[in-house]
């Protein structure tokens, strides 16, 4: 909220049912702004296929007790048939073709400072408010979004692409604290998910599995894993299943751990290496498509910049220069970047302030 002279109005919390979002309902109220709490339904099917557990009930009754306690309105918006257009079913056909995408980008753009907040205006509300760690700052014209204090659970990245008309309404309240001062002043505040564990599912669905997820929405195609140099290792269970850089549920033969470094669709063929400073995981140049730019225009080139191609990872330096298509950019890195994937998001930042970003359509590897 640095920067921003807020009036005290009517905001919309987005409440997931988490102690990050009731901590930021609590702190708007506690400022003096008049505060509804919304939970965002999502997903529907959990009981039917994960094991009894319906997940969404439980998240929303966790929403409702904490709005309770705060004594503020509360209200549910249905937006399943969107998400599972706009979100899973993109995210699903992306799997499908080998590429590793990311729905909590998907699901920030088109539902939660998408169809959210154009329907919250319509409500009468002046603004929007979630529980990520990410900050805000207003230069008098547009909003710009810069990474939250907390390293370890900075939000920015997931962020990228929320318009600049939505980001312009939104509130962070939390966005300057540290995880362990969101859990101290929950627990003054009486909220009772104070000491509720992190979600670590998909994006406002709940407690599903992601590996579980895919495995109920892409038929496994088994096929071979081999090494770099040909040799035949084991038996992958479905390519969908594997990303670029990633160590584990690769058993194969062997003392020493291995990577997944290339999916050949058509062969149906994972390889992987012994090494996660193999050439095949270090790029030195990605294309990107699909751009975004916070400011809503393009960046003057070329730009120094830094780089995420992951969440919690370490920012890489870069070079932003203009793409040899239409549409696109480049980065080239001063040092390689490690495990990039073909549809990953690359977010780029000058500083902490996040600028924008895309997708990544091309690898060039050492």
């Amino acid at each position: 909220m640095t920067g921003r002279k807020l009036k005290k109005n009517k905001v919309l919390v987005a409440m997931s049912g988490g102690v990050d979002s009731s901590v930021a309902a609590a702190l708007l109220k506690e400022r003096g702004f008049d505060v509804s709490g919304c939970f965002i339904k999502n997903w529907s099917q959990t009981k039917d296929v994960f094991s009894g557990e319906c997940s969404w009930r439980s998240e929303r009754r966790d929403a409702m007790r904490a709005a309770a306690v705060l004594d503020i309105p509360f209200m549910t918006f249905d937006f399943e048939d969107q998400y599972r257009r706009l979100v899973v079913e993109a995210m699903i056909k992306a799997y499908k073709a080998g590429y590793t995408p990311n729905p909590d980008v998907l699901c920030n753009e088109y539902v939660k400072f998408g169809m959210f907040w154009q329907k919250a205006k319509l409500l009468g509300f002046e603004a929007m408010a979630t529980g990520h760690y990410a900050r805000i700052k207003s230069d008098g014209r547009q909003a710009h979004l810069y990474k939250g204090l907390d390293k370890d659970k900075d939000q920015s990245y997931f962020l990228y692409r929320v318009p600049q008309e939505a980001l312009s309404h939104v509130i962070f309240p939390i966005g300057h604290l540290q995880k362990s001062a969101v859990r101290r002043k929950a627990a003054a505040f009486g909220l009772p998910t104070a000491e509720k564990p992190d979600s670590q599912g998909i994006c406002f669905i709940g407690k599903i599995n992601f590996q579980d997820f895919l495995k109920q929405r892409i038929k496994s195609k088994p096929g071979r894993i081999i090494s770099d140099k040909g040799e035949v290792l084991g038996e992958h269970q479905g390519l969908h299943l594997y990303t670029i850089g990633q160590r584990q549920q690769i058993k194969v033969a062997g003392r020493h751990a291995w990577y997944a470094a290339d999916k050949d669709l058509k062969k149906n063929i994972l390889t992987v290496v012994d090494s996660d400073r193999h050439p095949w995981l270090q790029a030195k140049r990605l294309r990107l498509g699909d751009l975004h730019w916070i400011s809503g225009q393009s960046p003057s080139l070329p730009l120094s910049v830094q780089v995420q191609v992951r969440y919690r990872q370490t920012a890489c330096a870069a070079r932003l220069i203009k793409g040899s298509k239409a549409g696109e950019m480049s980065l080239e890195f001063k040092q390689p970047v490690k495990a990039a994937a073909i549809g990953q998001s690359a977010v780029v930042y000058r500083g902490s302030e996040c600028l924008g970003g895309g997708v990544i359509r091309q690898i060039d590897h050492l």
